[in-house]
């Protein structure tokens, strides 16, 4: 399989590289962050000044200009879809219910603060307590729902805001 990446330099240049781009390139480690690199009959040195793994973001020097590195591939970019991104917050403003059942408790109130994880509400189906939480931190801003109300899949059943 050979996966692109998408790369972006300084924010302007964008390149498309492939794993076998990648695997051709003829650079030589001399040291944790610095490389020896022919290409095109040329000679550079290159440098890892700063790298942000996480954020898939490097700051590179080569032959004493520095550059901006932001790194993607198809799976990067279907994690930030889905909203999975490492250290981003998520962007749920709304619960519904993900089955029919019925309100047996509410635990929160309009304007109360929570905490990612905190119960909200437990809904009874099929025969079972399912506790529902809280997906992110944030203020209560409407309740659709009252305890003892049946509710349908996909129901609303608490906004924030």
């Amino acid at each position: 399989m050979n996966k692109q990446h998408q790369v972006l330099v300084n924010e302007e240049l964008e390149l498309s590289l492939s794993d076998k781009d990648i695997k051709s390139l003829d650079a030589i480690k001399t040291s944790d962050t610095k490389y020896h690199i022919l290409h095109g009959g040329k000679s550079y040195n290159a440098e890892i000044i700063d790298s942000k793994f996480n954020e898939r973001s490097y700051k590179v020097k080569i032959n004493n200009n520095s550059y901006n590195i932001n790194i993607n591939n198809s799976l990067h970019q279907l994690i930030k879809d889905l909203g999975f991104e490492i250290g981003s917050s998520k962007k749920v403003d709304k619960i519904t219910a993900p089955m029919p059942g019925l309100i047996l408790e509410i635990n929160v109130n309009i304007g109360d603060e929570v905490k990612e994880n905190d119960p909200l509400l437990i809904l009874e189906a099929m025969k079972m307590e399912n506790v529902i939480t809280s997906p992110r931190e944030g203020i209560i801003k409407s309740i659709a729902i009252k305890k003892g109300e049946a509710v349908d899949k996909n129901q609303l059943l608490v906004e924030f805001e």
